[in-house]
C-alpha cells in the first residue's frame, strides 16, 4: 500500500472526526454558551449545509492548481477551523469555526480521491479510494465516543484542540508522503480543469444518473439512521446507554462495507452497485420489520452499515471516470451525498411527524434507496457507461 494513501486516510480520519464528535458534545456546548438545542444544532447542520455549497465552489476555484499543495492547504483550514472552535469566546465564533473546517471537507476527498488513485494501478482504483475512505469510516466508529471521553475529562474545548493536533499531523504526512505526480492530471485531462469544460463535463447523462444514485443512496441510510436511536429505545427496548456500542457496530459495518465494496466495484463495478443498493433496501425493510427483536436489531444494524457504505468507492469512481477525471465531478458527489443526507432526513422525519411510528424512517429510508437502485440500473443499461477504469499508466517516483 503506498503510504501516501495512509496519508491521505490520516487526513480523513481527521475530518471526519470534526463532523462527527460534535453530536456527542452539543449538551456542553449549549450549557457553556447558553444557547438553546436548537441553536447547538446548527453547528451540525451548518457543517453539512457549508460541505454541500463549499465541495462545490471551494473545488472550482482550486481545480487550476496542483493537487497536493492543495490538499495539504485544505488540511491547514481544516487546522485553522478547529483551532478556533476550540479557542471561541462565544457561539457565533465557534459556528464560524465549524464553517471554516467545513469548507475543506468536500473538496478534500473529492481531489483526494483523484490523487488516490493516481497511486496505483488502474484495475485498483476503487479499492484505492476505500483505503482513503477508511479514515472517514474509523472515524465514524471513534468519533462520538472519542469526544465523550475527552470531552467528559478535560472539557469539549479539550476535543477540538485534539483533533487540530490529527490536523498538523495529517497536513505534514501529505507533504512528505503523497508523491507530486500524483497530484497531476492524468492523461486527457489538462484540458478539462478549466470551469466552462469541467461543467461541461457534468452535463452527461450519465453523470447525472450516477449523481442521483448518490443522492438517494446516502439519502436512504442516513435519512433512516438519523432517528436509529429511536427505534433502538422506543421500539427495540434498548436503554439510553446501549445507543453509543449500538452506533460502534454501525460504525464498524461501515468500516468492512467500504473495504468490501472498493474490492467489489474493481471487479465489477456497476453489479457492485446494483448489489450493494439492492443489499441496502432488504436492510431497512427488514430492520423495519424486525426491529422488535434485540439479536435481530443489532445483526441488522452492522449490516445497514456495511450494505450502506459498500457503494461509496463505486460510485465516486464511476462519477469520475463518466466525467472524464474532472475534479468536479468528485466533489459534486460529495455534495449529493449530503443533499440527500438532508432530504432523507426531512423525510424520516416527517413521517414520525405524521404519527407513521419510529420504525418509518426505515420504511421510507428502503423507498428512497429503491429509487436510488432504479436509478443505477438505469445508468448501468444506458449508452456510455463508462468503463471499469481508465487505462492510465501509472507514473514511477
Amino acid at each position: 500500500m503506498p503510504a501516501g494513501l495512509v496519508a491521505l486516510a490520516l487526513g480523513g480520519f481527521g475530518i471526519g472526526l470534526t463532523e462527527f464528535v460534535i453530536a456527542g458534545l452539543l449538551p456542553q456546548v449549549a450549557r457553556d454558551f447558553d444557547v438553546s438545542e436548537a441553536a447547538a444544532g446548527r453547528l451540525i447542520s451548518g457543517y453539512a449545509l457549508t460541505v454541500a455549497v463549499g465541495a462545490i465552489a471551494v473545488t472550482a476555484a482550486t481545480a487550476r492548481l496542483p493537487r497536493k499543495p492543495v490538499l495539504t492547504g485544505l488540511v491547514v483550514l481544516f487546522v485553522a477551523g478547529n483551532m478556533t472552535s476550540a479557542l471561541a469566546p462565544g457561539y457565533r465564533v465557534m459556528l464560524l469555526g465549524r464553517v471554516v473546517a467545513a469548507l475543506c471537507h468536500g473538496t478534500f476527498f473529492g481531489l483526494g480521491s483523484l490523487v488516490a488513485r493516481r497511486m496505483v494501478a488502474p484495475e485498483r482504483a476503487s479499492r484505492a479510494v476505500a483505503v482513503m475512505f477508511a479514515g472517514l469510516t474509523v472515524a465514524n466508529v471513534l468519533g462520538v465516543p472519542f469526544g465523550a471521553l475527552i470531552g467528559d475529562r478535560w472539557g469539549w474545548r479539550a476535543t477540538f484542540w485534539a483533533i487540530t493536533g490529527v490536523g498538523v499531523v495529517a497536513a505534514a504526512a501529505i507533504a512528505v508522503l503523497v508523491p507530486g505526480w500524483a497530484g497531476r492530471p492524468g492523461p486527457g485531462e489538462d484540458e478539462l480543469t478549466a470551469l466552462p469544460a469541467q461543467l461541461r463535463s457534468l452535463h452527461s447523462r450519465q453523470v447525472l444518473l450516477t449523481l442521483t444514485a448518490t443522492a438517494l443512496g446516502y439519502g436512504g441510510m442516513f435519512g433512516a439512521f438519523s432517528y436509529i436511536a429511536y427505534t433502538f429505545t422506543e421500539v427495540t427496548g434498548f436503554s439510553d446507554t446501549d445507543v453509543a456500542w449500538l452506533l460502534v457496530v454501525y460504525g464498524s459495518g461501515l468500516v468492512v462495507g467500504n473495504i468490501a465494496g472498493g474490492g467489489a466495484a474493481d471487479r465489477n463495478r456497476d453489479r457492485a452497485l446494483l448489489v450493494s443498493l439492492a443489499a441496502l433496501t432488504a436492510t431497512l425493510l427488514a430492520l423495519g420489520l424486525l426491529a422488535g427483536s434485540p439479536v435481530a436489531a443489532v445483526l441488522l444494524t452492522f449490516l445497514l452499515g456495511v450494505s450502506g457504505f459498500a457503494s461509496v468507492p463505486g460510485l465516486i469512481t464511476r462519477v469520475t471516470d463518466a466525467a472524464h477525471g474532472v475534479p468536479l465531478a468528485a466533489a459534486a458527489n460529495v455534495s449529493a451525498s449530503n443533499v440527500g443526507n438532508a432530504l432523507g432526513a426531512w423525510l424520516g422525519g416527517a413521517a414520525i411527524s405524521a404519527g407513521l411510528g419510529y420504525t418509518a424512517p426505515l420504511y421510507v429510508g428502503a423507498g428512497i434507496v429503491l429509487a436510488g437502485l432504479l436509478t443505477m440500473a438505469w445508468a448501468a443499461r444506458e449508452p456510455g457507461s463508462p468503463p471499469l477504469s481508465r487505462r492510465e499508466p501509472v507514473p514511477r517516483r
